[in-house]
Parts: C-alpha cells; sequence; structure tokens
C-alpha cells in the first residue's frame, strides 16, 4: 500500500468538490465526509478508480493507493488482487446492524435479547447462521467475544484429560509432566492429491528412519480429491501413515470455506471421507481429521458438521508466532488464543472437537539477533524468495529449539509436496535434518496426529515408550502391498460437465467420477 501525501487527497476532494457544482471549503467537505465514517474506516471518493481510499484521521484525511495489479476490498479493508474485488463500484463499506445486547437497563427478559431494531428474540437464536432479526442484526455481532452463546473461558477443575483439555498459560504441560518425561512429538503433514508426482518423495521421506522406540516414522496427509491416486493412498495407510482429508472441491474461493453451509463443510468433508475409504479401500474408522483448503477456519457451520460427523479433530486454525507454543485443546471451552489470520471465522461455540492447532513458525535466521517478523504456517510461505540449504536447516533447527527447549509442544512441519519436490538442495538439507535429528535426541519422534492426542489421553514417560502400545500400531510394515498398480478409471460425471477425468483404484471402477452429490459415483443423486 502506498500512502499519498496532503496534496493528493486535497486533489481528490477538489475533483469531488467540482463534481457537485459548487464551492466548498476543504474543511466542511472533509467534516461532511466523515460524519458517519468508523474509526480507522477506509473509503472511497468515486468509483473511478478502485485503488484510491481515504481515511478520516485527527489530522485530517489521509489517502492511500494500492499498488498497480492491485485494488482495494472495501469489505477486508486492504488490498487484494484487482480480480479478489467484487465491490469496486461501492464507495463505503456495508454497515450491519448490530444487536442490542449490552444496555444500561435490559430491553428484554431473561433468556431474549434485542436486534437491532429493539425486538427481543430468544438468545439462541443469536448467531446460528440464519437470520431471524428483521434487520438480521441477530448474525452481526458473532465473533468470540460478542457471540452470546459462546464457549466459556477454562474451567481447569471440570476439564481433564483425556476427554477434555485446556489451559490459561501456554507453558502448562498435559499431565502436569516435567518436561524431562514429555517426547518431543514432530508432525510432517502433507496437503492436497497423493500421486505419482510426489511418490517417490514419499518413499524417499520415510523409508528406513525409525523413531527410538524402533517404529517406523510416521506422517499425516491431508488427502484433496481431485488427481489424487487412491491406490498410492491406499499404500501410505497400509503404511502406517495416517489418512485424513482435506475437501472434495477443494474450491479456490477462500470466501466459499469462511462462508459455507453445514451441509457445504459436510459434502466436502464428509463426502471427501465416504470417497477414501470406498477407494483406498479404508475399513478401519482412522479417517478422523480435516483441514481446510487456504487454512480458512469455517466457523461454527465448520465445527457443527464436524461433531455431527463424528470427526475427532481439525488442523486449520493457526495460533500466531510465540516464545512458547502452544498444545493442541478441545474446543469444549474458549480458544486460548487470538482467532488469527485475515478475515478468519474461528468458533466460538463449544464443541466436541479437538484442534491440532498450527502453531506458527520463527522465518527468521537468527531469531535472538533479528527484528521480530510476522510468523507462517506452512514452511512453503515462510520464504518470500528460495532459501539456501543452510537458510532451510538452521530454519528447522531454531524452530525445534523454540519447542523442544520451553514446553515440548508437537512440533508442526506443514508442506505442500512441490516445496520439497521441485529443490533438491532443500530436500537433501530435510533429509539431513531428519538423520541429524533422529541420531541426536533419543526423546524426538516423529508421528501423526492422532498419535499426539493418544499420549495426550494416555500419557507415558520417555523411559517407558518403547513398549507405549498407543504407538505401536503398524510400527514397522514388512508385508507386500495389497495392490499394486490398480485400475486407472477414466470417467467423467454431470456435476463437472465436460471433463473427463482418471480415478487410479484398487477398487472396483465406479460408473461416474465421485463427486459432491455422488461420492460413490454410482450416477444417481
Amino acid at each position: 500500500m502506498t500512502r499519498l501525501r496532503l496534496a493528493v487527497v486535497l486533489g481528490l476532494l477538489g475533483i469531488v468538490a467540482g463534481q457537485e457544482g459548487g464551492e466548498v471549503q476543504p474543511e466542511d467537505l472533509t467534516k461532511a465526509l466523515c460524519t458517519d465514517k468508523g474509526p480507522g474506516e477506509w473509503f472511497r471518493l468515486a468509483v473511478t478508480d478502485c485503488r484510491d481510499v481515504i481515511q478520516c484521521t485527527e489530522a485530517g484525511l489521509q489517502a492511500l493507493r494500492c499498488p498497480h495489479g492491485l485494488a482495494f476490498d472495501l469489505e477486508l479493508q486492504t488490498c487484494d488482487w484487482r480480480g479478489n474485488v467484487n465491490n469496486c463500484d461501492k464507495k463505503v463499506k456495508t454497515k450491519k446492524v448490530k444487536p442490542l445486547l449490552r444496555t444500561v437497563e435490559p430491553l428484554c427478559e431473561e433468556n431474549f435479547l434485542a436486534c437491532g431494531d429493539g425486538v427481543c428474540m430468544d438468545q439462541q437464536l443469536f448467531c446460528d447462521s440464519k437470520p431471524d432479526c428483521a434487520d438480521g442484526s441477530d448474525e452481526n455481532s458473532c465473533d468470540v467475544d460478542n457471540d452470546p452463546n459462546r464457549a466459556p473461558l477454562c474451567n481447569q477443575k471440570d476439564c481433564n484429560l483425556p476427554d477434555c483439555y485446556c489451559y490459561h498459560d501456554p507453558s502448562e504441560i498435559p499431565n502436569n509432566y516435567n518436561i524431562n518425561d514429555v517426547p518431543q512429538m514432530i508432525t510432517i503433514t502433507f496437503d492436497d492429491a497423493i500421486n505419482n508426482n510426489n511418490n517417490d518423495l514419499y518413499q524417499l521421506i520415510f523409508n528406513g528412519r525409525y523413531n527410538p522406540n524402533g517404529c517406523s516414522i510416521k506422517s499425516t496427509f491431508f488427502v484433496s480429491h481431485k488427481y489424487t491416486n487412491y491406490t498410492s493412498v491406499q499404500e501410505m495407510h497400509r503404511l502406517g501413515h495416517e489418512i485424513a482429508v482435506h475437501s472434495i472441491s477443494h474450491n479456490t474461493s477462500e470466501d466459499f470455506w469462511t462462508d459455507a453451509s453445514q451441509d457445504l463443510w459436510e459434502r466436502e468433508m464428509a463426502g471427501a471421507r465416504v470417497i477414501v475409504e470406498r477407494f483406498a479401500n479404508i475399513t478401519d474408522s482412522s479417517v478422523i481429521g480435516i483441514r481446510a483448503p487456504y487454512l480458512r477456519v469455517g466457523g461454527n457451520n465448520q465445527f457443527t458438521m464436524m461433531e455431527k460427523n463424528q470427526f475427532l479433530y481439525d488442523s486449520t486454525i493457526t495460533a500466531p508466532l510465540s516464545p512458547t507454543p502452544l498444545w493442541p485443546y478441545t474446543l469444549y471451552y474458549r480458544m486460548p488464543h487470538v482467532c488469527h489470520g485475515n478475515a478468519q471465522k474461528c468458533p466460538t461455540r463449544s464443541f466436541a472437537v479437538w484442534e491440532m492447532v498450527m502453531n506458527e513458525m520463527d522465518r527468521r535466521e537468527e531469531p535472538a539477533l533479528e527484528a521480530e517478523l510476522p510468523g507462517c504456517a506452512m514452511v512453503d510461505s515462510c520464504f518470500s524468495s528460495k532459501p539456501t540449504a543452510d537458510q532451510f536447516f538452521n530454519f528447522l533447527n531454531n524452530n525445534f529449539d523454540r519447542h523442544y527447549l520451553t514446553n515440548r509442544a508437537p512440533l508442526g512441519l506443514f508442506f505442500h509436496s512441490a516445496f520439497l519436490k521441485n529443490d533438491p538442495e532443500i530436500l537433501d538439507a530435510f533429509l539431513f535434518w531428519l538423520d541429524e535429528t533422529l541420531a541426536t535426541y533419543k526423546d524426538v519422534y516423529f508421528v501423526t496426529m492422532t498419535q499426539v492426542i493418544q499420549w495426550m489421553q494416555d500419557p507415558k514417560p520417555n523411559n517407558q515408550l518403547n513398549a507405549y502400545e498407543a504407538w505401536r500400531d503398524k510400527c514397522e510394515v514388512n508385508s507386500q502391498p495389497n495392490c499394486v498398480g490398480g485400475s486407472d478409471c477414466e470417467l467423467n460425471t454431470e456435476e463437472l460437465p465436460g471433463e473427463t477425468l482418471r480415478l487410479n483404484t484398487c477398487m472396483r471402477c465406479p460408473n461416474k467420477y465421485p463427486w459432491l452429490l455422488d461420492p460413490l459415483g454410482e450416477g444417481f443423486f
């Protein structure tokens, strides 16, 4: 963003004054413009250029111009790619009527609240994703601080493992364990399709590497549907890696995931599980986790769907970078950190769901010497330019130390496979770091997300982990694959007209390409 000098603002004001056809003093026009504007609110004087906006400040008007190729989104109050902005024909942000939740004297009887127009409604109707007030105000003040039905603050007296975990201080460790007894768990995850483009990468990373208990290191794969080879998914599951879901469509609109209804979330995520279980022949009910595309949290609709469909955990919510990382927590109580990210919609109510929180990583090479920078969640988003192998190696060590030397909260390394696959030097640095970490530390374990929850629910100290049954399932798999190659099904579906898609599976080819309304590919919906 480029902040313009006062002369430019006055020039813009002059244009507007001229359009009004009269001689107007800048001070009078400024007063008129700012009468109904909120503090810090950016708005337009004209719709001729979507890059230009102004703001009212105590010192007068301040102007801002987005860089070339960008436009200003009034609703998000930030510059964005021009194609993403659909309010260039508007001058001001849409004003939403707020409910009258806090008044000097109560306006309604007990368990009722007032809409913006003063009409009383049942409290349970507020923030349920369905407008009930005539002015829609019951759905206009629904963040974690204002939802009248929000989850309570952590109550450790009533919240006990194995079913519930909340905390007041990040330094707390589950079950009050001594830090020297706590294994440093590391969760390597990969998002998107598993197919021939990355099979060899996964073999290179996971084959022949073992945790201190003698079991092969494990990962969690958040699988999106399109372009996925389900024969490969079946093989990853056979080897003991965890399969979770990342949606069917991977819809490219971030707003889609923010605003999706419970029904859409169910079609995308529960439908994705149906596809994975059928075509990767997963029959052990182990597909229990989700991650939303683009890390866009779907608010209460997402988590209501998860409860309804018995998903155990979500791994979408990001916690801002802090000196002490966070342990996973359950959502019976309020989140122990801010809802982090631009325009995110975090859950506000109580849910029987674990949040495998994504602790942001520190991108600095020398954290002790350099000024603070914003953190990053996905590893491939942590570098503005291609890092050297040494930079990446130091990045991994710095973030490992931040977890290992504080509270040993699980360290998440969240990847898209192309980041490693397309850069041999970075891949070599990662493999070297894996080998050095496993050789140096006898209390570091590369585990799945479900295995982290298992340890929190039934913890064992480091000296008992060799015989820890929860981590010995598929400890080391020596059997041969159940299927090699599979069937390459060439399919289409009325849901994606004009597209012919391939689905590789060891199961029988479906009649149609599985999609949102027909996840089994039966050909009718």
